[in-house]
């Protein structure tokens, strides 16, 4: 998800990030106490840039106040060969750096922390059109061209309704350089009238996108079993790094608010269980 976001076949949300690591800490603002060290990517918005640009960037210098510590940054590209996975075991799990911001809550291979938002896939339609879209099951779903990032939950869903056959693929979270805003486009453009995409990868163009209507992807199907097109997510610690996953529990309890703060200023789209029907 990241993101434009990765899945795993079990609706498991991961970003699509390379395995290339620059090394080297770029020290954000001094205060007491040793560095937090972040890897994140250094062109990825609205996720982080090295300009300390992107709601990563944010977050991380809020947690830094928050632990009264230095943020540094370990950068590392999101998109290529490998994945998410592949990006972990470079970083994070190779003590490269101490956290990464935005990770699913469900991931298995890092200390993930308690969960600080809950957002979702989106349908992204021109409102002009004025479309019957409220699930994947929407009928009007299968006369409609339908855009959506590749190897995710929207993929897989197309797929077991035959709807892909005349859906196009975007390889955004595979292409270094690409923006999220590509799917934006294509949708204003008519090269595909309704895409399906991780609205924080989105919510952040969608601000200046007033002609465009959004619609959270329900995590509900007609028939057979459930799927889930919402996430919780959560900030990481490495493998085994118990004080660390401690220490960022801690300040997403005491600065809650602060970090939700600046996800609405990004355009996250944040969600309660109950409005996309969360699988329990």
């Amino acid at each position: 998800m990241k993101y434009t976001s990765k899945a795993a076949a079990a609706f498991v949300l991961v970003a699509a990030m390379a395995a290339t690591v620059t090394t080297g800490a770029t020290v954000v603002r001094a205060q007491p106490g040793p560095a937090l060290r972040v890897c994140a990517d250094p062109n990825y918005m609205p996720y982080s840039n090295r300009a300390g640009e992107g709601f990563e960037n944010k977050v991380a210098q809020e947690l830094g106040r928050t632990l009264h510590r230095p943020v540094s940054y370990t950068w590392a590209s999101m998109r290529g060969p490998g994945g998410f996975d592949q990006f972990l075991h470079d970083t994070l799990n190779a003590n490269r750096c101490d956290v990464v911001i935005d990770v699913p809550y469900a991931s298995t291979n890092v200390l993930a922390s308690r969960p600080y938002y809950v957002s979702s896939y989106v349908f992204v339609f021109q409102k002009k059109r004025n479309y019957d879209i409220t699930s994947m099951d929407s009928p009007a779903l299968k006369s409609l061209k339908i855009g959506f990032e590749s190897e995710t939950p929207a993929e897989m869903g197309l797929k077991v309704r035959a709807l892909v056959l005349h859906a196009v693929p975007f390889d955004i979270g595979d292409t270094p350089g690409e923006s999220p805003e590509t799917m934006l486009d294509a949708v204003t453009s008519g090269k595909v009238a309704v895409a399906v995409t991780w609205e924080p990868s989105v919510g952040y163009y969608l601000r200046s996108r007033s002609d465009l209507h959004v619609v959270a992807v329900p995590n509900s199907r007609t028939m057979g079993s459930p799927e889930q097109y919402a996430f919780p997510m959560a900030m990481a610690a490495r493998t085994g790094d118990n004080r660390t996953r401690a220490q960022l529990d801690s300040a997403i309890g005491k600065d809650q608010a602060g970090f939700t703060r600046i996800l609405q200023q990004y355009g996250v789209q944040l969600y309660q269980p109950t409005d996309v029907g969360f699988a329990r």
